[in-house]
């Protein structure tokens, strides 16, 4: 007879004198994208969303999810087994707190449980015990393999800096704070300060590996041998190699009177259990997140030319959506969401240096949009027909710069209400984009200009309107988020953000527009964003007659330098296309 993954999992905890254990949708760096071997959640439940954890006790199973993955797990889990809670509304600490007896002996992975996690549940009337092995290692017999991804330089005339030299701004930093060590566990701070790119995780080239920066500069990179073979010797023999798994012994043994700088947000709580009591621990953001999103000049510049080619990528593609899409309805057999996203990679691949997604494509049409972090599959793959919206929301990593765009597209002509809601979410867009605001202004005091069309209607989205974006890094870089939560990190020149209003209905529509911004001095004092990205906005479900004529000004400036940047780089079948999508709004509607 087959063993349920929580039937084995239920009897290794037996056997060890556990009463149940905490198993987290986590990687030991906190990852939003884990590889296959980390995904311990799913082999364990069903459940494969981004976001959750599970509590398994001797006579039942609770997964906790949140409101995007409520329905999702509901499909994904057996529900005789698993109970669904929700991660927010009834949070793991406060069941322990209303349903768990003294003494309850907990199993959990230190190395996947952040410190303000472990302070939370440690309010809890059970006793939380750490384990030294874990039960997946034995009871998760076709495992895929770890991670190996081959890691690879970022040369400086694309980095802009050196790591010497970034590595010495760090030690001034742990210097000034008094702090012996910085550890470092987030992977694309590791691949900033060392000026290298890895592949474990599709679309994410980081390299899974953990740092230690004393304050002479000096690092000691513990990461698997296996990797490094594509790295140069210069470059590796900048740092002290060492095994990824020796990283919390070597903590420990070396934390005995020092003061050890450790990022209060994501790092394991293994951490703690190695550093105190022998040495101190500053709990402070890692102070490389925040000098990562400052980006040079060399970085910018790359993040510019990216997006020409992806703009030009972009532009052959809606031009090809603009044929296919009729002809393939009048004939029958209209085009797919899963085509269309297929074709739009092929067109990126033709772009010179395009190494892959940046993130797992949107490919929406009709009601499909409404779900806002939607995924094509064979099941929900939906027709993209005329007098219906199609959403995509996509992007590319380049070798100088990350992309990440969002269109939202109709041919024919969509009801008027979803026209009106259209108009909102341009205008909010226009209004964030064209804003100028103090130099050092917080994301969250920027967030309602682009919901203000919205709210007028009486409407609004349940998400951020921005995020920053890595440098050939990850999609959703730290710290900054313009979003209606609290981001107390001020925005500055330099640093790169999207602009993302939508509006969703359910089993309707969903409207997004997203260009990826990079934040200038306007004067003295003052700051504005600049568009990188450069892909025609879709104006032919627009009420024009709602625009002001400064929006109407700032479109068609925006089209005049999309056409003129991107008509030499476009198919020549694309360019009629391109020319019409950035008609002044007077001349031609």
């Amino acid at each position: 007879m087959h063993t349920s993954p929580l039937s084995a999992l239920r009897q290794w905890l037996q056997e060890h004198h556990l009463d149940g254990m905490i198993v987290p949708r986590a990687d030991a760096w906190q990852s939003e994208y884990c590889a296959p071997y980390d995904e311990k959640l799913a082999w364990l439940t069903g459940f494969d969303g981004s976001a959750g954890l599970a509590l398994v006790l001797k006579d039942r199973a609770l997964l906790f999810v949140d409101g995007r993955y409520q329905v999702q797990a509901r499909v994904q889990v057996n529900m005789d087994e698993v109970e669904i809670h929700h991660l927010h509304n009834e949070p793991l600490a406060q069941w322990l707190e209303n349903n768990v007896e003294a003494g309850t002996r907990i199993a959990f992975d230190a190395l996947l449980m952040t410190n303000a996690e472990y302070t939370q549940l440690s309010a809890t009337p059970c006793e939380l015990v750490p384990l030294n092995a874990s039960p997946f290692d034995t009871l998760w017999t076709d495992r895929p393999a770890a991670p190996a991804g081959q890691i690879r330089e970022m040369p400086e005339e694309i980095s802009g800096e050196s790591s010497a030299d970034k590595r010495q701004r760090v030690a001034a930093i742990l210097n000034g704070k008094t702090a012996d060590y910085l550890a470092i566990t987030l992977p694309d701070n590791i691949a900033w300060l060392l000026n290298v790119r890895g592949s474990d995780i599709p679309t994410s080239p980081v390299p899974l590996s953990f740092a230690l920066l004393n304050r002479d500069g000096n690092v000691e990179w513990f990461v698997n041998e296996d990797k490094l073979h594509a790295l140069p010797a210069s470059v590796r023999e900048a740092f002290t190699v060492s095994p990824q798994d020796d990283f919390i012994a070597r903590c420990q043994q070396l934390a005995h009177g020092k003061r050890v700088l450790v990022d209060a947000d994501s790092a394991p709580v293994a951490l703690r259990f190695a550093i105190e009591p022998e040495g101190e621990i500053i709990w402070q953001t890692d102070p490389i997140t925040l000098m990562k999103a400052n980006k040079n000049p060399v970085e910018l510049a790359g993040y510019r030319e990216c997006h020409h080619r992806d703009g030009a990528a972009w532009v052959n593609f809606i031009a090809w959506l603009t044929r296919e899409v009729p002809q393939r309805q009048a004939a029958g057999n209209p085009l797919t969401e899963l085509e269309a996203q297929a074709q739009q990679l092929a067109f990126r691949e033709q772009q010179p240096g395009f190494i892959e997604q940046s993130f797992a494509t949107i490919s929406a049409s009709s009601s499909n949009a409404a779900m806002c972090h939607y995924h094509s599959s064979e099941a929900s793959n939906k027709a993209i027909v005329q007098d219906h919206f199609y959403l995509n929301d996509s992007g590319g990593q380049y070798p100088n710069g990350t992309t990440d765009a969002t269109r939202t597209l109709a041919w024919g002509k969509v009801p008027p209400q979803q026209r009106l809601h259209y108009t909102a979410v341009l205008r909010g867009f226009l209004s964030l984009i064209t804003l100028q605001f103090p130099s050092g202004t917080q994301g969250h005091q920027l967030d309602a200009f682009a919901r203000r069309p919205l709210w007028e209607m009486g409407l609004d989205f349940d998400h951020g309107t921005g995020h920053g974006v890595g440098h050939q890094l990850l999609i959703h870089e730290n710290p900054h988020r313009i979003a209606k939560k609290v981001n107390p990190w001020p925005l500055v020149a330099g640093n790169i953000m999207t602009i993302e209003p939508g509006y969703y209905l359910a089993d309707s529509h969903g409207i997004r527009i997203e260009n990826q911004v990079e934040i200038v001095e306007s004067r003295p004092g003052f700051c504005s964003f600049a568009s990188l990205t450069l892909i025609p906005i879709d104006l032919s479900q627009v009420e024009l007659n709602l625009l002001s004529e400064q929006e109407k000004q700032w479109l068609d400036e925006y089209h005049l330098k999309v056409r003129e940047t991107l008509s030499p780089r476009v198919d020549s079948d694309a360019r009629p296309w391109l020319f019409e999508a950035t008609a002044p709004i007077r001349v031609t509607r």
